[in-house]
């Protein structure tokens, strides 16, 4: 595992020890970043399931201001916050340990809105409409923002949620990648 391009190309990355969490394939990433970016000129994201941070660290490597990494898990905290200091975005980054729904609560009381949110949840577990819709009613997404859904190949995920409109999905393997942009309120 390693990022991919930027400022920290080919910069290794740890990955979390375990079969908790399952890393994005450097495929599969650079596939998702040319379908969002390839690069950013500012901006700022959320990792919400961040495992060991790759998706964060990419978009930060490719141009972000900032990102804030969520994770429940101890040992994924862990790693997330090594990678940043391999990467040297410690000044760029916010780390959390918590679950979805209650980083989500204290997202929205600080009422941070972001441009870019990376959503990798286990796929055993996934709640991905909910979140979605939730973070669009709560404004969580900016205009124009990004969602990036990443999720098992057979799960088909709807063409709108809420002011969410899907604008990609691609198949890779097991793995499916869907994507969404925030249009215009009423």
């Amino acid at each position: 595992m390693r990022v991919v391009s930027g400022v920290c190309k080919g910069r290794p990355l740890k990955s979390v020890p375990g079969n908790t969490t399952r890393p994005t394939t450097d495929k599969v990433k650079e596939a998702l970043f040319n379908m969002i970016g390839p690069y950013f000129d500012g901006g700022i994201g959320l990792d919400l399931f961040a495992g060991s941070g790759g998706l964060g660290l990419e978009a930060l490597s490719r141009g972000l201001d900032k990102v804030i990494f969520i994770d429940r898990e101890s040992k994924a905290i862990q790693v997330i916050h090594e990678n940043i200091k391999a990467c040297k975005f410690e000044d760029q980054t916010e780390v959390y340990r918590n679950d979805a729904d209650r980083a989500l609560k204290a997202l929205i009381k600080r009422e941070l809105c972001f441009d870019y949110i990376f959503l990798d949840p286990p796929y055993k577990k996934q709640q991905l409409v909910s979140l979605m819709e939730k973070m669009d009613k709560q404004d969580v997404v900016k205009k124009d923002g990004i969602i990036v859904c990443e999720h098992s190949f057979d799960v088909e995920l709807p063409k709108s949620a809420g002011h969410l409109t899907q604008i990609k999905h691609e198949k890779y393997g097991m793995i499916a990648v869907t994507i969404y942009i925030k249009t215009d309120i009423e």
